[in-house]
């Protein structure tokens, strides 16, 4: 059979959980009913060993058989990292009053882009543990690698996919990858240039988009 190696993009199905634990993410849309939760049921697609994945998780599709059945064990370092002290910290209550939450202990929230949990709410402080809820547990990942993609348009949409969350038009001109658009994705764009041109084997360049004049 064949094996799949660093800079191949592929079509993967996935399903984790903590280890002896519950399913917390799946990309298996019966597995995801299961747990309560909604995904999109359309392939995920991603290249090995461009951060798309967890990193453990990442590393271990390299040199694995295509349409094969794996299981691994990720240790925390390899997963979502040990759990660390300094990241329990005492907050002003008042803090969360101006955004008008009302802090109470057990409850998880999003803040600065990450997922915290209110440990204990008192004499006008909270106790936010700002630790990954899956910091210090072995995670178990079963995964299936379902084909390899080769299709170039398939590979540039891959990447917008995950990127960008939405897919720009683009067209291929003197080995390039032509993306006309508005500046707002700029930066992304050559973001993702430096990162995708060699396993692309062409440049990702970026066209503004001009907007068109109404005509009275």
């Amino acid at each position: 059979m064949e094996k799949v190696k660093k800079n191949d993009f592929v079509e993967i199905e996935f399903t984790g959980r903590v280890k002896d634990g519950e399913v917390f993410d799946t990309n298996i849309k019966t597995e995801a009913q299961k747990i309560g939760l909604e995904i999109e049921d359309k392939p995920m697609v991603v290249c090995i060993g461009k951060d798309m994945l967890l990193s453990g998780l990442d590393k271990s599709l390299e040199n694995k058989e295509i349409g094969k059945n794996y299981e691994i064990e990720l240790p925390p370092k390899d997963a979502f990292q040990e759990r660390k002290k300094e990241l329990v910290k005492l907050m002003p209550i008042k803090l969360f009053i101006e955004k008008k939450i009302n802090p109470r202990p057990g409850m998880t929230l999003a803040i600065n882009d990450m997922l915290v949990k209110i440990i204990s709410v008192s004499g006008g402080r909270v106790l936010v543990d700002f630790n990954n809820p899956l910091a210090g547990k072995i995670i178990i990942y079963n995964f299936e690698i379902k084909r390899k993609i080769d299709n170039i348009d398939e590979k540039i949409n891959s990447i917008m996919d995950f990127f960008i969350k939405q897919r720009l038009g683009f067209k291929i001109e003197n080995n390039q990858v032509v993306i006309e658009t508005q500046d707002l994705y700029k930066q992304l764009i050559e973001m993702l240039n430096q990162q995708f041109k060699e396993v692309l084997g062409m440049e990702i360049i970026f066209k503004e988009k001009k907007e068109e004049k109404e005509i009275s």
